[in-house]
């Protein structure tokens, strides 16, 4: 994690629409839908209630009532990677999926309506990673961001970054700011000067077993806790806690073998 992110108060901050393009909701499909409630419940302090089940069985994460994620159960026959998923909010998801085709990606699900939720779509840039699309309708996505266990920053760990940057920016209409550093492969993604995420290129460390892929940051209040807790429950460490510009960060999966990343931001 590298580019700045955009802030958010100690005590939460409460989102109504999000602006197009703007990363709105995280969702993970899962085999064990019971277990991986129990995993994250346990880590995060979610609790959860019944969503959309045109997909499946699926259910949304609340943190103090308010919905942060979603978790939804893989059918028993689709071998899919086991990741979590951002969606990106758009105003015409019909448009924008059009524009994913026109550009080089891949449309794998919908466009369909989630119930009065929303409409949605899943898709994959040009390098293969995945990433949804959201159309807010009785659902705005994620509801609070700023306290440990809201989804705090969205990362593409890819190859390289022209091209899929180039991708991005046609399809949602952002700014990229290159890194300062001549030796960093980093883009970060902005709309009205906001930065809303980030792309980071690898090279050829990128794990083979994985591809290019979205890396999602949660918050938490003592990093080194939330990996101790990670592994007692179940999970495995991918990265160790370390220091870096925004804070102690860890690396790790959950049981099914999900990525993500924890941080604990500086105060």
């Amino acid at each position: 994690m590298t580019e700045a992110r955009g802030s958010a108060g100690p005590n939460g901050v409460t989102h109504a629409r999000h602006a197009p393009g703007t990363p709105c909701w995280v969702s993970l499909m899962v085999h064990g839908l019971a277990a991986t409630q129990e995993f994250y419940g346990a880590l995060f302090g979610w609790e959860f209630r019944p969503g959309p089940q045109q997909l499946g069985p699926y259910v949304r994460a609340l943190l103090d009532g308010r919905e942060v994620a979603g978790i939804g159960q893989l059918p028993p026959d689709r071998h899919l990677p086991v990741a979590w998923t951002p969606y990106l909010a758009s105003n015409d998801v019909d448009l924008t999926a059009d524009a994913v085709r026109l550009c080089g990606g891949t449309v794998g699900v919908g466009p369909l309506d989630a119930a009065e939720a929303g409409r949605m779509a899943i898709c994959s840039d040009p390098s293969g990673a995945v990433f949804g699309i959201w159309q807010t309708a009785a659902h705005l996505g994620t509801a609070i961001t700023g306290v440990p266990g809201t989804p705090a920053w969205n990362e593409l760990v890819t190859f390289e970054t022209v091209t899929v940057a180039k991708f991005y920016e046609t399809v949602f209409g952002y700014e990229e700011e290159a890194a300062a550093s001549a030796d960093l492969d980093y883009v970060g993604l902005h709309l009205d000067g906001r930065p809303v995420a980030g792309i980071h290129g690898v090279g050829t460390t990128l794990p083979r077993d994985r591809g290019p892929h979205w890396m999602t940051y949660f918050e938490v209040a003592d990093a080194d806790d939330a990996v101790e807790r990670i592994v007692g429950l179940g999970g495995h460490v991918l990265r160790p806690a370390h220091d870096s510009a925004h804070g102690r960060v860890a690396t790790v999966a959950d049981p099914e073998g999900a990525r993500f990343s924890v941080i604990q931001n500086p105060r």
